[in-house]
């Protein structure tokens, strides 16, 4: 894979040059495939010159989504540097400890959060530093609708990296995942396969960009399908809700969170989204009456499985099995090998709990700098993903948790996701979070966090004997707690480093 076919946005220039590629919601300006194409041959020339970079050089980027990201994405295509989008919502040291990580030629960042990289040892001696404000007067002063700047076409080869994503840090020190040019092309390859995108799509990106989901679930392969998205920086419900109805979306991604709150606004009632074929839904099982409630205005779940090392678009189940195989992920999605693997790495058997294990070309070659973290985490072209899962006998997937979250009580074990999964089908339950906490006798027992959905108080004498008719003994919560917020990550998962933090039962 060399030249043109890393480069996605001179294709689209040449074939429909007057489309809409991308918008910003917060600013309301556009760019065509040929005006965005143009700006990123321009970045690929003024980085090259300006700022010496070479292929291969990181670009470290600490901002939200813009039209001028959306510029670089694509002048790091043409030109095999390497994007490293930072979490605007870390601390100084944190973002230091990345910067000195991946130790990037050039930082971009944008005016509010230049901040946060102040005085940092790391980011003191990177080579060159710009903010995105900055960068986006010289593009607009050189470039226009009918500009037609040549950006030289360089080699780059499909094992070559194209970000570093990095990784939570749910334990210890994050991890930079190298994503691969190779890897965005069979994901969206792949995606393309299972959700029938075509460049007439159009779709809503809410999700941050230092996230694998911001990018690559949807907006690299619309980008490569010849689509269009809109790029809204910050999730308000309602508002989300009437931008996919005025904009006739077709598509969009979320988190079953997003889904529950534009479903309890008064405009839900109002809208009929048309256009819209289905909502793609990750991160956590959505409750079978959040699917219902979608249904029942004729919009069907499509839910799935991902990671940033491998896809992420690696599962998809068919909107049609939403309910009939409610809690599955799906089948796997059409260029991914995967198998449920004991700990010997032997397949196990239908309905046995094993550890997913996933192959193919969208799985990454490793972590930047960190040998280790890649030797443990990929087996002879596998890469093991920590999450256990069991087969039915159709061949559908389902997550039972991830092996961290997995807690021992009494020599049992047992999985926080089994337990929450019982809590919210409680009609009194709107979230529910369990995590492992010490015990002097068991050595560990569950307790559940809860958000209530009625005004009526959750008892654990209630709770716990809606629990003992689904569940073994050992796997109920011993404590239950009721609070206003479950803690999320930036990708709308529990956060259950915050709530073992918050923890004081057994102190």
């Amino acid at each position: 894979m060399a030249g043109y076919q890393t480069d996605w946005l001179s294709k689209w220039a040449e074939y429909s040059p007057i489309k809409t590629a991308v918008k910003d919601s917060h600013t309301g300006d556009s760019l065509s495939y040929r005006k965005l194409n143009n700006c990123a041959n321009y970045l690929s020339y003024l980085l090259s010159t300006d700022y010496d970079l070479i292929k291969g050089d990181r670009v470290a980027v600490l901002a939200e989504f813009s039209l001028e990201y959306i510029m670089l994405f694509g002048a790091v295509q043409k030109a095999g540097f390497v994007l490293v989008p930072l979490n605007f919502r870390l601390t100084g040291p944190e973002l230091d400890y990345m910067i000195g990580n991946c130790d990037p030629r050039l930082i971009i960042c944008e005016g509010k959060y230049q901040e946060q990289l102040a005085n940092q040892p790391n980011t003191k001696s990177v080579n060159h530093f710009i903010s995105m404000e900055a960068l986006s007067e010289k593009v607009n002063s050189a470039t226009g609708e009918q500009s037609g700047y040549q950006f030289p076409s360089l080699d780059i080869e499909e094992t070559d990296p194209l970000f570093i994503l990095y990784t939570s840090g749910t334990t210890g020190f994050p991890k930079g995942c190298i994503y691969t040019h190779k890897m965005a092309f069979w994901n969206s390859i792949n995606t393309q396969l299972r959700l029938d995108i075509t460049a007439s799509d159009h779709t809503l990106i809410c999700m941050p960009p230092f996230h694998t989901g911001g990018w690559n679930v949807l907006l690299t392969p619309f980008l490569h399908h010849g689509g269009s998205f809109t790029l809204v920086r910050k999730f308000e419900s309602e508002e989300i809700l009437q931008m996919l109805e005025d904009e006739e979306a077709t598509l969009f991604m979320g988190v079953p969170t997003m889904l529950r709150m534009m479903s309890s606004t008064e405009l839900f009632k109002e809208v009929t989204l048309e256009s819209l074929r289905y909502f793609v839904v990750g991160g956590e099982a959505m409750p079978i009456d959040l699917i219902e409630l979608w249904q029942s205005k004729n919009k069907p779940i499509r839910q799935g499985y991902g990671l940033t090392e491998a896809g992420p678009n690696i599962t998809s189940l068919h909107h049609d099995d939403a309910i009939r195989k409610i809690g599955s992920i799906g089948k796997p999605n059409f260029y991914v090998e995967t198998k449920l693997a004991n700990q010997e790495g032997k397949e196990v058997a239908i309905d046995v709990e094993g550890e997913l294990w996933i192959k193919g070309p969208m799985v990454t070659p490793g972590y930047w700098q960190n040998d280790e973290a890649t030797a443990h985490s990929l087996s002879d072209g596998w890469f093991k993903t920590g999450d256990i899962l069991v087969k039915d006998e159709e061949g559908y997937l389902f997550v039972k948790d991830r092996i961290k979250n997995m807690f021992i009580s009494g020599g049992e074990n047992v999985y926080p996701a089994e337990v929450e999964k019982v809590l919210l089908q409680h009609p009194d339950v709107r979230e529910a979070a369990v995590i492992g906490i010490s015990d002097a006798k068991w050595g560990e027992v569950g307790k559940a966090y809860l958000v209530a959905d009625t005004e009526r108080q959750l008892t654990p004498e209630n709770l716990k004997a809606y629990c003992q008719k689904q569940l073994a003994k050992y796997k109920i919560p011993k404590y239950f707690e009721e609070v206003e917020d479950i803690p999320k990550t930036d990708s709308g998962k529990i956060d259950r480093k915050r709530l073992v933090q918050l923890d004081t039962t057994s102190l």
